[in-house]
């Protein structure tokens, strides 16, 4: 019998953590829990989802603890695991970062470009500070980090806590990979051995298996190449592809595989190597953080109020999500040693062995008891080399433009992303994204 565990997720008003509990409830034969306690610094708008969570443990499994508090030191108490998705300045802060560069013809998205800059910059604060909370109460806790923008919150955790027990994760390459067996007729993304190298948002896939041994990859590209990844009919059921700009973005990836159709690529790439089709094609006065507030936070959290205004959660439209099961796969490989293999953010240390060592970068790891152990991916080419060479120095320069509160680095930060024309419009950008926020970025001189 597995040994039950006690979890805290650390963001427990977002709109994603109903899926996480759901898919906890769902897989207590291979990840029982004990406790499951919400954390969040905003007390309302958690509050809204634990009351509804609170009574779809209550009914669908009793037997775990459940504590929601804005306490740290009861939320981090004796806990064996941070599953950590916080948003520093919530999805009003996101509009900023999307809404400000495009004043100025640039891409506005949450963890790409200046905007991504943003968002890391506020992230950093709010996760060190996580970290802080679990080494104090729950000294031998691992922490799994899907807080975006997740290369600079690794970089920011490399250099500021070396020492943690964090593993910073990404599930778009999950919800990519899924994708992948619906157009191959497998059952599950699950059901895909891979081979990617990269950084978070920005990678490649140059090896795609089944659990047999067959390459799939031929049948993939001719796929990809006339319709990215999306539907090559209307009957694709990836919840995904249901929204149109995640439909567009998932198709947009068959002129990202044409400029280097030996790999399958993330489809983040699309910002930054077509950032003049993203800006034509983005609305200025209603972005992504627009359709999320109209849609699935409206959605969630009507759906939570009704549960708790109803008393019960027996016809419920929440469901797991795909996110979700990759993180109860990994906190299971760690607890119960199962060697699970999984695209993980980590230090390079020879993975990819012509990228510098103290780069973060997304690879295949093995996971067990003992950590994380990245495979190698060897050398890789020139186009790929120079692309992630110059994103690593980006997010290096954030972390550094933190650390130092130096608006210098920042700036050059933001010059040096391919995302953005020139230093005389990074400047202005930058001056921009300052001023809005102020009440959550260090003072930069």
């Amino acid at each position: 019998m597995l040994e039950k565990k006690s979890v805290v997720i650390a963001g427990g008003g977002s709109t994603y953590t109903a899926g996480i509990v759901m898919m906890l409830i769902n897989n207590q034969d291979k990840f029982p829990l004990k406790s499951l306690k919400f954390y969040d610094n905003d007390f309302e708008r958690q509050k809204v989802v634990a009351d509804a969570c609170e009574i779809i443990i209550r009914e669908r499994a009793p037997e775990i603890e459940f504590v929601s508090t804005t306490d740290p030191e009861v939320a981090f108490t004796d806990v064996d695991f941070v599953m950590a998705h916080i948003r520093q300045g919530g999805l009003k802060m996101r509009e900023m970062d999307e809404k400000i560069p495009m004043k100025y013809d640039v891409v506005g998205q949450e963890t790409c470009g200046p905007g991504g800059i943003a968002y890391g910059m506020r992230s950093i604060t709010g996760v060190i500070e996580l970290i802080d909370y679990m080494e104090e109460y729950s000294p031998d806790a691992w922490m799994l980090n899907y807080s975006n923008p997740a290369s600079i919150v690794a970089e920011a955790t490399r250099v500021m806590r070396p020492n943690a027990k964090i593993i910073n994760i990404c599930d778009m390459p999950v919800a990519i990979k899924q994708g992948m067996a619906d157009i191959v007729g497998l059952k599950s993304g699950n059901d895909i051995v891979d081979r990617y190298y990269g950084l978070n948002h920005y990678g490649w896939w140059t090896e795609i298996l089944d659990r047999d041994g067959n390459d799939l990859m031929p049948q993939l590209k001719e796929h990809v190449k006339k319709y990215g990844y999306g539907p090559d009919t209307s009957g694709n059921d990836n919840p995904l592809l249901m929204e149109q700009s995640w439909m567009d973005t998932f198709t947009k990836v068959k002129d990202i595989y044409a400029v280097d159709p030996d790999t399958l690529p993330n489809t983040y790439l699309k910002y930054y190597l077509y950032p003049d089709y993203v800006v034509k094609h983005t609305d200025p006065n209603h972005t992504r953080a627009n359709e999320v507030m109209e849609n699935r936070e409206k959605n969630v959290f009507t759906e939570c109020r009704n549960i708790t205004s109803k008393g019960t959660a027996e016809d419920t439209t929440l469901e797991a999500g795909e996110h979700a099961e990759f993180i109860v796969q990994l906190a299971g490989a760690l607890a119960y040693n199962t060697h699970e293999r999984m695209l993980l953010i980590v230090e390079n240390n020879g993975a990819i062995a012509n990228i510098e060592n103290d780069a973060m970068v997304e690879v295949p790891c093995i996971v067990s008891k003992r950590g994380y152990e990245p495979l190698a991916m060897g050398k890789i080419p020139t186009f790929q080399k120079g692309m992630i060479e110059q994103q690593v120095s980006v997010e290096k320069l954030v972390v550094q433009a933190y650390m130092e509160k130096s608006y210098q680095k920042l700036w050059k930060a933001l010059t040096l992303s391919a995302t953005v024309p020139s230093a005389g419009v990074a400047k202005l950008v930058l001056d921009d994204l300052q001023e809005a926020n102020k009440e959550y970025w260090p003072e930069l001189s």
